[in-house]
């Protein structure tokens, strides 16, 4: 892990297709171990069967990049007011030492809903500020848009066009974002356009003159993926199709091997890591990183190195309530130090 973000990779669909797979294992080989897998159910539980969607992704995890290794959990944050909470932090810890979020098929406007101000989304988010890598599919991706396509509601309810508010992941790096998957979709054949996102052609133009101009549009091809280095600033394309940016009046096309500047998007910034993060939230993220960052190196953090030489110098004044109370604080982080005749020694406990 780092302090600053990880990876983005955004799939039109086709997110465990044999085109998909050859991203994923492109990802794996970006990341260090261990690496551990947070499936995060959201998207898809308000489906009797969320769980098992969740479920296969996991196995095709288990199944196809077994050579990194990855332990894998699914993230049961299904509904708000129910056992399985985002808000609840027994069902959100695992996403607490992720090193890549996964969340993918459902209903976008759905996942809005669950995951706005959530302890989920602020986890989700504070991890991914520190390094950790995301993996968007389909209603995944449009959720984490400035606007989310609602696409059960428009193309299976039949509501008039509209947009509505998204969890905007990327605001705080400057950029209004609209991601649209299935932009190259064809299912409805010749009778039915089911291009981008399942409204088609026509209703999608009508869509964009309901968004704000600064707005940039963002459509991924099925069985593709738009990968996204933050840190770098700079997007890449891979699997079978292309990318589509819709920004200022003018579209721009970028097809499997092509990579473009995050500025192609919009006015780009890395925000402080803890922007947006309730506090509270963000010291528990950060703890959560000390804790992987040891199991990687076997060392103890600098936090807590800091506090035994504070003690060290209230032990040589032979201030011993302030050494009691160093010794306490460094026990609460998980650690113990014991005094020897070289120096003190710190432990993992």
């Amino acid at each position: 892990m780092s302090d600053r973000p990880g990876l983005v990779v955004l799939f039109g669909s086709g997110e465990t297709s044999p085109s998909g797979r050859k991203v994923h294992d492109w990802l794996m080989r970006q990341l260090s171990p261990p690496i551990r897998v947070a499936v995060l159910e959201t998207p898809a539980g308000f489906q009797p069967n969320s769980a098992l969607v969740a479920e296969k992704i996991a196995d095709f995890v288990h199944r196809h990049l077994q050579n990194y290794r990855p332990q894998v959990t699914v993230v049961a944050a299904r509904k708000r007011g129910t056992p399985f909470s985002p808000d609840d932090p027994e069902i959100v810890g695992p996403l607490l030492q992720a090193s890549v979020v996964f969340w993918g098929p459902g209903s976008p406007t759905y996942a809005v809903r669950q995951l706005r101000d959530s302890l989920a989304w602020h986890v989700l988010v504070g991890r991914h500020r520190l390094g950790a890598a995301m993996v968007m599919a389909s209603a995944a991706a449009i959720a984490s848009s400035a606007y989310a396509l609602p696409v059960y509601e428009i193309y299976k309810a039949g509501e008039d066009l509209h947009w509505q508010e998204g969890l905007d992941l990327f605001g705080p790096y400057g950029l209004s974002l609209v991601f649209v998957s299935h932009w190259n979709n064809t299912e409805g054949g010749a009778e039915l356009d089911t291009s981008h996102g399942f409204v088609g052609r026509a209703r999608f133009g009508e869509l964009m003159t309901f968004l704000p101009s600064a707005v940039t549009v963002i459509g991924i091809d099925e069985h593709t993926a738009l990968v996204m280095d933050l840190e770098v600033g700079i997007c890449g394309v891979m699997g079978l199709g292309g990318v589509t940016v819709l920004r200022k009046g003018e579209e721009r096309r970028f097809t499997a091997g092509q990579a473009f500047s995050m500025a192609e998007l919009g006015p780009f910034q890395i925000p402080e890591p803890e922007k947006g993060i309730p506090s509270e939230v963000w010291q528990r993220v950060l703890a959560a990183q000390d804790q992987v960052e040891v199991e990687i190196t076997g060392e103890p953090p600098p936090e807590v190195m800091a506090l035994v030489d504070e003690r060290e110098a209230a032990r040589a004044r032979r201030d011993w309530a302030t050494s009691d109370e160093l010794r306490d604080r460094i026990v609460s982080l998980g650690w113990g130090v014991r005094d020897t005749t070289s120096g003190p020694e710190v432990v993992a406990l």
